[in-house]
């Protein structure tokens, strides 16, 4: 993909690539691959990419920027526009979403910047299409058996034997469900909306038994078309799960820093059950999906109080500052000014003004702050727009310790945790993702160092003498220009260091908090003493912690620091002991290696002993669904003379579905479980 190219529309693409003869499509991979490092010549609005001496094709986008119509790119050669040339500029290009016009309200974020994952660092709350979107557990998918439970052995994960219970329960519910309800009424699909939710399924289908290394721009084409198709048939979820596992599939191909194949895996879940859900025939409206998130009226006025600004910085080009804000009732919301450029921007953005009808205020002044909106639109993301009747007054700050702000540290972690983590079946993948990213906030002591992250233990609210939930703290960008990582060295070296912390959630990883800004703790010595200009907390990612910062180290040493009850100091880790990683192995290389890789385990016998590994562990549903795929993805049909015929595509796929979502299900429940106070060794 050439960044310096137009982004081009789903269906552009799959036409350029379906005129092509069988000859020249051998070829558009190997095509695309070397017209992406070509030059981009910009004439006036026209950009002009020279493929060899006798052709140069010229891309013309629209108002939006976006290419969206077959007429729009031209090429000079004989055989155009089914020439190769043509194909292969458009197969570099980067695919526009399904919204391709500009917002009205976009005067503060690029809403389609992509966004890093959380491994790399550039977590943001800008909802984008790229973010990765936790699956709910899935009715049972049509023509393949239900999905068992679990087994609730008290061995079955170590360190959290006493909510084995209620892993197991919550999987029963969320997984053994028969049907689905959402609320609001069903939808009947129309007989489009049916065929085009099969094309889906088969596409998807076709590519996870190629893997990425056989699904090249030809297969890829082929659902772009099926996402097309589902759009105009008024299947937007569908459409934008299938895009993004487009995205993947090129990111994984072209081997991108910012490509996780963890990622890609939960695209082509999300994709595939989907559209197994649709087929049903009877969904809920979040299946269906809306074709653009837009901002809407958010009342009269609106009073906002500063929480904390995060510096962004993302693999894909976008840099800038999300500023995070709370209401006088608790709700969150966000103000963002994200645009291309590098982490010299992300470093300096926080100096840049809000662009909320103020004109006075820029985002450090706001996270110390606030604001009183009149006029306020606002995302179904949280992020307040700035059309042209929004008016913003600058109010005077006030500090985490009284007021709305106070109001985040007032309950206990495992229960906002909960709220954020807790996945209800034909979730929308994307409100999902926004609920698990909400920021918390808890009151905190540090315990030491692993690694490259913290050993934390929360201090109840109400309780200080108890103890809580025992965390990792993790930093939030690993970028070095930012403050995150040297602000980590600093705390490393104070354990017994009692904190006020707001952060946001690691749904992947067990009990991990991934902190943005720390404020003293009240009532105690052993806390911060940040200076006055900084009004009473530090943004990580800025505010650079010094040693005058701190307090003395006697009085950080005559506080109790808590035990921890786990190997070398650190907090048990359930979800790493767990042998689940065995079926998420093949789960990933189903994906990575496609049909062929997955079915050696059924031909050596198992030799690596993951079945019984499984079964040990007590998780029998996972070796019965990982013997399951295995076999189907060696099974091959034979005619009446015993010659070896084709496979099943649509089998091996829902075979792979329930291992899939089985997994991503059992996964978020210890994770979770981890959340609870004595979960993880306390």
């Amino acid at each position: 993909m050439n960044a310096e190219l137009p982004l081009v529309a789903a269906d552009v693409v799959a036409s350029a690539v379906e005129g092509l003869t069988s000859r020249l499509r051998k070829k558009l991979d190997a095509a695309i691959a070397s017209y992406a490092a070509l030059p981009v010549l910009a004439d006036g609005t026209v950009l002009r990419v020279r493929c060899g001496e006798d052709a140069e094709v010229a891309l013309a986008p629209g108002p939006s920027g976006a290419v969206t119509d077959a007429g729009q790119v031209v090429c000079s050669c004989l055989l155009a526009p089914r020439c190769l040339h043509r194909a292969a500029v458009l197969g570099a290009c980067p695919l526009a979403d399904a919204d391709a016009d500009p917002d009205a309200e976009a005067g503060t974020a690029d809403h389609g910047a992509p966004q890093e994952s959380s491994e790399t660092g550039a977590d943001t709350a800008l909802g984008a299409a790229t973010t990765r979107a936790p699956v709910a557990p899935p009715a049972t998918v049509p023509g393949a058996a239900p999905i068992a439970v679990p087994a609730a052995s008290p061995s079955a994960v170590p360190g959290v034997a006493h909510t084995a219970a209620a892993i197991a329960s919550h999987t029963a519910d969320a997984v053994n469900t028969e049907t689905v309800t959402e609320p609001g009424e069903a939808v009947s699909l129309t007989e489009a909306q049916l065929a085009a939710a099969s094309d889906l399924w088969t596409a998807a289908a076709a590519l996870l038994a190629a893997g990425v290394p056989a699904a090249g721009a030809v297969p890829q084409a082929g659902l772009l078309r099926a996402a097309h198709t589902a759009r105009l048939a008024g299947l937007h979820r569908a459409e934008a799960a299938a895009l993004r596992v487009v995205r993947g599939l090129r990111g994984a191909r072209a081997r991108d820093d910012g490509h996780r194949l963890a990622d890609l895996v939960a695209q082509v879940r999300e994709l595939l059950l989907t559209t197994a859900l649709l087929g049903a025939g009877t969904p809920g409206p979040a299946l269906i999906g809306t074709a653009r998130r837009a901002y809407r009226p958010g009342g009269g006025s609106l009073r906002v109080h500063g929480v904390c600004s995060e510096p962004v910085i993302a693999a894909t080009g976008y840099s800038g500052v999300v500023t995070h804000v709370v209401s006088d009732d608790g709700h969150w919301f966000s103000v963002a000014d994200v645009k291309p450029g590098g982490p010299a921007r992300a470093q300096g953005a926080a100096t840049a003004t809000v662009a909320l009808g103020s004109g006075n205020l820029d985002h450090a002044q706001l996270a110390r702050g606030g604001m009183l909106i009149s006029g306020a639109t606002v995302s179904e993301d949280g992020r307040l727009g700035s059309g042209k009747g929004v008016r913003a007054t600058p109010l005077t700050g006030g500090s985490w310790a009284s007021g709305p702000l106070a109001a985040l540290f007032a309950r206990p972690l495992a229960e906002a945790v909960a709220e954020r983590l807790t996945v209800a079946p034909d979730a929308d993948p994307e409100r999902t993702e926004q609920a698990a990213r909400e920021l918390v906030g808890c009151d905190l002591v540090l315990v030491g160092a692993a690694g490259d992250h913290l050993i934390a233990r929360e201090l109840p609210p109400g309780r200080p003498d108890t103890e809580g939930v025992l965390m990792r703290l993790v930093p939030a960008h690993g970028h070095p220009g930012l403050a995150h990582t040297a602000n980590f060295r600093r705390l490393a070296s104070r354990p017994g260091l009692r904190l006020r912390v707001i952060g946001r959630l690691d749904p992947e990883r067990a009990a991990t908090l991934r902190p943005l800004a720390v404020a003293p703790l009240p009532g105690t010595e052993a806390t911060l003493r940040l200076p006055a200009e900084w009004q009473g907390h530090a943004d990580l990612g800025y505010n650079r912690l010094e040693g005058a910062h701190f307090p003395p180290e006697d009085v950080v040493a005559a506080t109790t620091v808590p035990a921890v009850d786990g190997p070398g100091d650190e907090a048990p880790d359930p979800l790493a002991q767990a042998p689940l990683w065995r079926l998420r192995r093949l789960v990933e290389v189903a994906v990575s290696g496609g049909r062929r890789a997955v079915a050696e385990p059924a031909r050596d016998g198992d030799l690596r002993g993951d079945g019984a590994a499984l079964r040990r562990g007590g998780f029998p549903t996972a070796a019965d669904l990982a013997a399951g795929l295995t076999a189907e993805a060696d099974r091959r049909t034979r005619d009446v003379f015993g010659r070896t015929g084709g496979s099943d595509p649509d089998r091996y796929a829902r075979a792979w579905l329930a291992a899939a979502v089985y997994l991503a299900d059992v996964e978020r429940a210890l994770v979770r479980a981890t959340w609870q106070p004595g979960a993880t060794g306390s």
